[in-house]
């Protein structure tokens, strides 16, 4: 049986939770670094020093580096998951609200459940599609705003863009499972960070570094349980799990933002937050929790035929002889 169908175990869905709340207190974390840090420079060096922070750990261990395709595999899930999902998403907040990109991004999970099916990685199933589907629609919920302006074209592409790099970077981390993530991650967000560096350097933003106290452990956090413990959590869970039911992780990411506002910020919550939140969760479990049904039955095994049975025929009796009359 295989994963999608057994469902995960108690080390994996352990894992699993916390690297959503990682996911969510991040926008937190974010919101506090960019009061001084220009968005692609801080997640640069968000990014590079985590990147550095993964090189030691390899060295540590004394864990080999990787050569070959295999050094472009994991370049290439860099370029997706950090430089193409976060420099796609930061142009496109540009001209739409958060709520607006977050819907749009909750269809993250779809996008990894085609992308796994297209390459072969996994079967298309039609409960996987519709737990994305239910996901999207109590994220649009959960996000809901009165009077919000239609959505440029521009920054639907980027934004869908952003998507797509997020879906296939699953399907790649999927495939770089048989490698250490340290070594994954070290040269991913080294890759990323130096095409995020290039972008910043690009359009000009001011490189420093943070002096308000919130803001310099905001970044701490950030390169540590932010960036380190995050990835490192989403790659541990792809490899003890299907890449369309990670993914799903995605999703959750709002709603443990939320959670964590109301908690630690006092924010309200708001029937509205309640009502697509549950939606959120009914998604997710639909695509990545629910057991797929019982395994087919085995084949049956024809009887044996009664005209001619399995091995030699049974000897016949001797006949009697006149000394045993």
């Amino acid at each position: 049986m295989n994963a999608q169908a057994r469902g995960p175990d108690g080390r994996t869905l352990a894992l699993f939770a916390l690297t959503v709340v990682l996911g969510g207190s991040n926008f937190l974390a974010v919101r506090l670094s960019n009061l001084e840090l220009p968005p692609l420079w801080g997640a640069g060096l968000r990014f590079t020093l985590a990147g550095l922070g993964f090189f030691g750990l390899v060295a540590l261990l004394r864990l080999p580096l990787p050569r070959g395709r295999v050094l472009l595999a994991m370049a290439g899930y860099g370029v997706l998951s950090v430089a193409g999902f976060y420099a796609l998403v930061y142009g496109a907040l540009l001209t739409v609200t958060a709520g607006v990109a977050t819907v749009v991004l909750a269809l993250v999970p779809l996008a990894a459940v085609l992308a796994a099916a297209v390459q072969r990685l996994e079967p298309l199933r039609g409960r996987s599609v519709l737990g994305g589907v239910v996901a999207v629609a109590g994220i649009a919920w959960l996000t809901a705003e009165p009077g919000r302006d239609p959505l440029p074209l521009g920054s639907l592409l980027a934004l869908l863009g952003a998507v797509a790099c997020v879906g296939q970077s699953f399907v790649l981390a999927k495939r770089l499972q048989r490698h250490h993530p340290a070594v994954v991650n070290a040269v991913a967000l080294l890759t990323g960070a130096t095409v995020l560096l290039l972008l910043s350097a690009a359009v000009g933003e001011r490189w420093s570094l943070p002096r308000r106290p919130e803001a310099a452990w905001a970044l701490a956090y950030l390169v540590t349980l932010g960036s380190i413990g995050l990835f490192l959590g989403v790659l541990t869970v792809v490899r003890r799990w299907t890449a369309s039911a990670s993914s799903y992780l995605f999703v959750l990411f709002p709603v443990a933002t939320m959670t964590l506002e109301a908690l630690f910020l006092a924010e309200p919550v708001t029937l509205t937050m309640v009502g697509g939140a549950t939606v959120v969760v009914a998604g997710v479990w639909l695509g990545a929790f629910a057991p797929a049904g019982p395994p087919p039955d085995p084949p049956a095994v024809p009887p044996a035929s009664r005209t001619e049975p399995h091995g030699p025929p049974p000897a016949r009796p001797a006949a009697p002889t006149d000394a045993g009359r």
